[in-house]
């Protein structure tokens, strides 16, 4: 089985430290079909890690297992150096892993602050008839301090999630992650359909996550983004991992080539075309 903790990344000539997150030769089927062979993967703090890959590749499957969706049937995950058993989604938040999925989990219909609180609604603390009340002012004081580090642009708490624009919207779904003391954040699609200001808008939210030191996988078809934003890329190929890069210096093609398993575009980055 491969170490617990391999050999940290650097940035800017400094080691990153200890994972946040590990992925540990985990693999996956149904029925016949391997849809993980054996993945491992780390995320270190304050490092933006990408998962591509083709359609089939596994990014899905590895995401869900990491989210406590769906449980490996060889391998295991870790969190903060300690494996852990995650057998729901409510396991996984429970040891710092958030996920923030393309549909973003909102309710159109309620407002910005019972959306954050959605499933955790803090109570008033008398044990007898008030018992039944909503902390509202509680809650709202606690949401404010958690949007306003993410320095986003929203309406007031009471206005309703329908109205907001995608850029917006994914605020409130990692603030709602960051209210819970998370360690780390995964991203399936985060920019997907948005324009370009709430692209940027995105992209903000994800750098802040960086610079608080959390850990943060983000899995995306799009190339731009995933150069813009990730520290490393990770590409999953047939279930396995095909390559990992270092964007400042690595071409897209090379990228390319992993993903889609072409020695055709290997050959030509080699020879310099």
């Amino acid at each position: 089985m491969p170490p617990l903790i391999q050999e940290p990344p650097t940035q800017g000539g400094e080691t990153l430290g200890s994972p946040l997150l590990g992925v540990h030769d985990v693999a996956k089927a149904y029925g016949s079909v391997e849809a993980l062979r054996g993945v491992d993967l780390q995320v270190f703090p304050g490092e933006i890690v990408a998962l591509v890959g083709d359609n089939g590749a596994g990014k899905s499957t590895l995401v869900k297992a990491i989210a406590g969706v769906h449980q490996p049937d060889r391998g295991y995950i870790s969190v903060r150096g300690k494996r852990v058993h995650l057998a729901s989604p409510q396991d996984a938040a429970e040891v710092g892993i958030a996920t923030v999925y393309q549909d973003l989990a909102l309710c159109n219909n309620l407002d910005i602050l019972s959306n954050l609180y959605l499933g955790r609604e803090l109570r008033t603390p008398d044990r007898r008839v008030f018992r039944r009340f909503l902390a509202r002012a509680r809650m709202t004081v606690e949401g404010r301090r958690v949007l306003n580090e993410l320095a986003i642009s929203l309406p007031p708490l009471d206005a309703r999630v329908g109205e907001l624009s995608g850029g917006q919207r994914q605020a409130i779904a990692v603030a709602r992650a960051l209210l819970w003391g998370t360690s780390a954040v995964l991203f399936d699609e985060p920019t997907a359909a948005l324009g370009v200001q709430q692209q940027a808008m995105v992209h903000s939210i994800i750098r802040h996550l960086k610079q608080r030191g959390l850990g943060v996988l983000i899995v995306s078809h799009n190339l731009a983004d995933v150069f813009a934003l990730s520290d490393r890329i990770v590409v999953l190929r047939l279930g396995r991992v095909a390559g990992t890069f270092v964007p400042k210096e690595t071409h897209p093609n090379a990228v390319v080539a992993a993903i889609t398993g072409s020695d055709t575009i290997a050959a030509s980055i080699a020879s310099g075309q």
